[in-house]
């Protein structure tokens, strides 16, 4: 077994890891003491500051305290917010959604906002884990063989992999990405169908040379 495909593998996962993080996105620099959570803002990605120290609600009949400030990623730094106005950005349901997630810390590393969204990240967490050991399999079946050799599993791990991370995208409403897996699902698709249809051409063409093999020991033994 060779090592360098294995350790391909990992240099690549580790610079995927790296890009995503976004080494051209400007440093957040959060307030000692504050927490941040997730914002998004049209197409602008960031952070909301929340600064816990600072009470909700001003003194009786006055204004409401500002607590909050925007850090987004292209280097705009907001003002203090107050709730009322972060709501008027982003609009109440969403910021209700958000303070949710924040609080919870798998919610913020999946990036989603309900115990819902940890079953379609899973969801599609298999269907990676499928692509990535579809790979695994034939690999070690090729080495076996020392010969290029796509299995049939290849193909079903192809299959199921690519119909969990479609609905995953479809649920992150991510264009790019259900646009990348119709093709795939339909040639895995394709494929298996031919497997089948050449396993039964298969059988049947050893079924019939088995009939002719008996008629013709049958009309010797007769002779």
């Amino acid at each position: 077994m060779k090592w360098e495909p294995a350790a391909l593998m990992v240099i690549l996962l580790g610079l995927g890891v790296w890009l995503c993080k976004g080494p051209w996105n400007h440093e957040i620099k959060p307030r000692e003491g504050t927490r941040l959570v997730d914002l998004q803002i049209g197409p602008s990605k960031g952070y909301l500051e929340i600064d816990e120290k600072v009470a909700v609600n001003g003194p009786k009949g006055g204004p409401e305290t500002p607590r909050f400030r925007a850090l987004m990623r292209d280097g705009f730094e907001s003002q203090p917010l107050t709730e009322a106005q972060v709501k008027g950005m982003i609009g109440p349901e969403q910021f209700d959604a958000m303070m949710a997630a924040g609080s919870n810390w798998l919610f913020r590393l999946l990036k989603i906002t309900s115990w819902v969204g940890v079953s379609w990240v899973l969801l599609g967490f298999a269907g990676q884990f499928a692509f990535a050991g579809r790979m695994i399999v034939q690999w070690f079946v090729s080495e076996r063989e020392k010969q290029s050799v796509v299995p049939a599993s290849f193909w079903w791990m192809s299959l199921f992999g690519g119909m969990a991370v479609f609905a995953y995208f479809v649920w992150r409403q991510d264009i790019v990405g259900v646009l990348g897996q119709c093709s795939g699902v339909v040639i895995y698709a394709r494929n298996l169908k031919l497997i089948a249809k050449n396993k039964k051409r298969a059988e049947r063409d050893a079924a019939a040379a088995l009939e002719r093999e008996t008629a013709a020991g049958t009309t010797g033994a007769l002779s």
